[in-house]
């Protein structure tokens, strides 16, 4: 009975164990073809990663180099100045009186702004009349002396000698009259030197001393600007000063102002400026209601015309060494080096021509300054109106 039991667990031991097993080298077959596609997985996922994205560019990131009839400008920029302006600074030394205008206040031509304390003058104006009169007094004594010893000469009571003498003391305070009526000219000029007047009809643009304070000869009391027309003095490089002509006509944009102004070239300085090697060029500017002194204004010079390929100088990037163009070609973005050489104005957008690239001839789409950097190289599409723009991983 026992031997019997003993023999039965046995076959029934094996067949259990061969289950096992088999159990076993199923989970590990099966572990082993999760972790190889979980490896598969990670390894596609990560070539999509490393992949560079396609940028899809909208029409409106997008111009074209384009053959163009331009309008060739000089570029110019400054600070507006009055064409008239005056200092009104004291002839004479001493207290200041009678100022009644202030920054802002109008004045006109002729009139009296300020005073200087003027009762040295007119003691000196007295002291002037009272010699002129002495001196005139002194000339007529001598005029009757002389005419006196011409009788007695004939008379033969006195000598030709003693004659001569009179003629010379008449002379002499002929000289000394002539002498003090010029002391009286200086001393009421100096007394007219007193009172300050406006040379011009303006606006006070500074006032610089108050009543009661000293002032010494040449101090700057008051500033007037006539606001009726201005001046903006550029300077411009020998090349781009040499296609530059009096009476050229400019657009410029004024601080402060929101429309453009147009000026007209009236002078050209003959000489070069000694430290910066530049050109001065002066523009008359028409007066606008809130133009002011000392406003910045920048603009164009129309020289001539050009017909010549050419890009928006707005898509020209500087942050590399070189300026440049982000160009579309064969569904590709390329950096292209440009030169900033000649430019004109199409419809008020300023542009750059670009003759002479060979990497970008006419046709070629370039990336407008909205469009931002892109990486050279990076895959790029042109996408339809209405596309928005988007990086996608195809």
């Amino acid at each position: 009975m026992n031997a019997h039991t003993s023999s039965s667990a046995r076959w029934i031991k094996w067949p259990l164990l061969g289950l096992l097993v088999l159990a076993i080298a199923f989970g590990v077959v099966r572990a082993l073809g999760k972790r190889k596609a979980q490896s598969e997985n990670a390894t596609a996922a990560a070539a999509a990663a490393q992949k560079a994205p396609v940028y899809d560019i909208p029409p409106q990131d997008v111009a074209t180099v384009t053959q163009l009839d331009l309008a060739r400008t000089v570029h110019v920029s400054g600070s507006l100045k009055a064409l008239q302006t005056a200092a009104i600074k004291a002839r004479v030394a001493g207290e200041v009186q009678g100022i009644s205008k202030r920054e802002g206040d109008s004045v006109k031509a002729g009139e009296v702004l300020a005073r200087i304390d003027s009762t040295e003058a007119q003691a000196r104006v007295r002291q002037a009349e009272q010699q002129a009169r002495s001196a005139q007094a002194q000339a007529a004594i001598a005029q009757r002396t002389l005419d006196n010893n011409q009788s007695l000469v004939k008379q033969g009571f006195i000598s030709a000698t003693a004659l001569e003498t009179s003629s010379n003391n008449l002379e002499a305070a002929k000289a000394s009259h002539e002498a003090a009526v010029a002391a009286l000219d200086i001393a009421r000029k100096s007394l007219g030197d007193t009172t300050l007047r406006s040379p011009l009809t303006g606006q006070v643009s500074a006032r610089l001393f108050q009543n009661g304070e000293r002032v010494g000869v040449d101090a700057r009391i008051l500033e007037v600007v006539d606001l009726s027309g201005f001046e903006l003095e550029a300077a411009l490089a020998p090349a781009d000063a040499a296609s530059v002509s009096v009476g050229q006509a400019a657009t410029l944009r004024v601080e402060g102002l929101d429309q453009p102004v147009e000026a007209k070239v009236a002078r050209i300085n003959p000489s070069v400026q000694a430290g910066s090697r530049s050109v001065l060029v002066y523009l008359r500017v028409p007066a606008v209601a809130g133009m002011r002194q000392g406003l910045f204004a920048q603009g164009r010079i129309v020289t001539g015309r050009l017909n010549a390929p050419a890009v928006p100088l707005s898509a020209v990037r500087n942050d590399k060494p070189e300026p440049y163009i982000q160009i579309v070609r064969e569904g590709r973005i390329v950096h292209v080096p440009v030169t900033m050489g000649r430019q004109g104005m199409l419809e008020g957008e300023p542009m750059l021509v670009v003759e002479g690239v060979a990497a970008a001839p006419v046709g070629t789409p370039l990336l407008r300054v909205q469009a931002g950097l892109i990486r050279e190289g990076t895959e790029a599409r042109l996408v339809d109106t209405g596309t928005p723009a988007k990086a996608s991983s195809n």
